[in-house]
């Protein structure tokens, strides 16, 4: 079979960040696959960490992790969501990682005595891993440039774009210039001002954006749309507008309407019969935005001052939401302030508690209350990574009667460690990607509720996590109705645990809501939801 000719798509942004490069990049993708075309997505970020897993989520929001297990931005959650196609390491490159590599390269000597620069060697590199994808026979592959254009951080990668431009030759590439109309109150007008110098800024490092998609508050009047296409060198019908809408899902429905997908397949010089069916994500937006029903499930975390620390979480909760007609509202609770006085009213009337992933020891007695609460009161529960554990440090604690137990990422010293290190784990000192990470197999217990929630024995779900449940303790915690129903098959290590006298208390060492997304809502997330709805 002869390599396809893959057209590439840089999207880069101006005036201000976080203007949502990921969710045009996400919803273009959607329209070019619903046309026909195989595509992927990849996120290229300018800072110098090798990748987000040490990061603070308050610095940089959701650590997500791929299925070949590596740690990620949270971009490339949205990617998954809207093209319901997994993703991988090579898509999403940090400047970290590419200087990493080069220098490595220089170490060896593999640049035979060259003095190493910016340009060519780190161009290079960028170039190199931008291109990784095309050996996989993608048509189209869509690059979101993080940053702002006239950042330092970004100059490599917009050099990089400016030389693959020339080198791909024309039709074979295009940018699209994500940036922001802000509007005044005073004078009541959108301003066209900050988006030209922004273009501008570009083209003086030899990149002429091909289409430009304005964020507003507003529609844009037909004049100022002119005037941007003037001013910015592009045509009439590549000014699209971007307007805030209600939900990040009927972007790909607004950009549809404006002939998005037409415009790039035509400056790309690529043609389709078949039209852009968005039937079935019509059919979600519409359910998501007209539930039958409401359930309030509390989110009890130590990030929640920062929703996109937990925003794959709140994302699952729409989609099984959307698939059952019912609104999840989202109570967000900080453990930290939990207490045994606060508790009961700090959680009274929700339908169901979710105790979300983290690291660290704030928040956690707060964690284990919430868990006590729950299983003693029968609210359904829903425990994920260090969810599942704080479970098994509360059971232990309240019903086997070991008081001091804990888990050794926070007592090294317990007497009772019913979460402890795998032996591999014991030594380690780099923090960074050496965790249990990426996709492992899970065998169920027939007959258990996760059994019957999956319809299937084998699954596989991915990790992130360097604690494990102590199978030491597994016989006392199973006599007592806390039952291991979820095993690795290869390692044994336990993967999920769940309550025989109790609606729904389930803990699962894994993340499920990496794999949840609008076509495929994630079976834990709809049972969780049913469980909730029934209370």
């Amino acid at each position: 079979m002869s390599k396809k000719n893959t057209k590439y798509i840089f999207v880069t942004g101006g005036v201000t960040s976080s203007l949502g490069k990921g969710i045009v990049s996400a919803s273009l993708g959607l329209l070019l696959k619903s046309r026909g075309f195989n595509v992927t997505i990849q996120k290229l970020d300018p800072y110098i960490n090798i990748d987000p897993g040490t990061l603070n989520p308050y610095e940089h929001g959701e650590c997500y992790v791929t299925e070949d297990g590596a740690e990620t931005d949270l971009d490339l959650g949205h990617y998954e969501r809207y093209l319901d196609a997994p993703t991988s390491q090579n898509n999403n490159v940090t400047t970290g990682k590419i200087y990493q590599t080069v220098i490595e390269k220089e170490r060896k000597g593999d640049f035979l005595g060259k003095t190493v620069q910016v340009i060519p060697h780190i161009t290079n590199e960028i170039k190199r891993r931008i291109k990784i994808l095309s050996k996989q026979n993608y048509d189209i592959i869509i690059t979101e440039i993080g940053g702002t254009v006239g950042d330092i951080e970004s100059l490599p990668y917009i050099e990089t774009v400016r030389q693959l431009k020339w080198e791909l030759g024309e039709k074979n590439s295009m940018v699209i210039h994500l940036t922001l109309l802000p509007y005044l109150a005073s004078s009541g007008e959108l301003k066209t001002k900050p988006s030209q110098h922004s273009v501008r800024q570009l083209m003086e490092s030899g990149i002429m954006a091909d289409v430009l998609v304005c964020r507003t508050e507003h529609k844009i009047p037909k004049d100022q749309r002119a005037k941007l296409a003037q001013f910015c060198n592009v045509s009439l019908d590549n000014v699209i507008e971007c307007k805030d809408l209600e939900t990040i899902y009927e972007v790909p429905m607004y950009l549809q309407k404006q002939n998005f997908d037409d415009v790039v397949l035509k400056e790309l010089d690529l043609k389709s019969d078949k039209e852009a069916d968005l039937k079935d994500w019509k059919t979600f937006v519409k359910k998501f935005q007209n539930p039958k029903r409401t359930v309030e499930i509390a989110l009890v975390g130590k990030y929640i001052s920062l929703q996109d620390s937990y925003i794959s979480i709140a994302e699952a909760f729409k989609h099984a939401g959307a698939d059952l007609e019912t609104e999840v509202k989202i109570r967000w609770v900080y453990s930290g302030d939990l207490t045994k006085e606060n508790i009961k009213e700090s959680l009274d009337g929700v339908c169901g508690i979710l105790v979300a992933p983290g690291f660290g020891d704030r928040g956690i007695e707060g964690k284990i209350l919430t868990a006590q609460y729950a299983r003693e009161n029968k609210v359904p529960m829903l425990g994920i990574c260090l969810g599942m554990q704080i479970m098994t440090v509360e059971f232990a604690r309240n019903v086997l009667g070991y008081t001091k137990a804990n888990s050794m990422e926070f007592d090294t010293s317990t007497e009772h460690p019913v979460i402890s290190l795998m032996e591999e784990q014991k030594n380690v000192v780099d923090k960074g990607g050496t965790m249990r990470l990426g996709a492992w197999k899970c065998a169920l217990k027939n007959g258990s509720k996760l059994n019957e929630i999956y319809g299937s024995k084998n699954i596989s779900e991915r990790h992130r996590h360097r604690y494990e449940f102590n199978s030491e303790y597994i016989q006392e915690f199973e006599s007592n109705g806390f039952i291991a129903t979820g095993t690795n098959p290869e390692t044994g290590l336990v993967e999920a645990l769940e309550m025989t006298d109790h609606p729904f208390y389930v803990g699962v060492q894994y993340h499920p809501e990496y794999k949840s997304t609008v076509a495929t809502p994630h079976p834990l997330f709809r049972a969780f939801i049913k469980a909730c709805s029934a209370k």
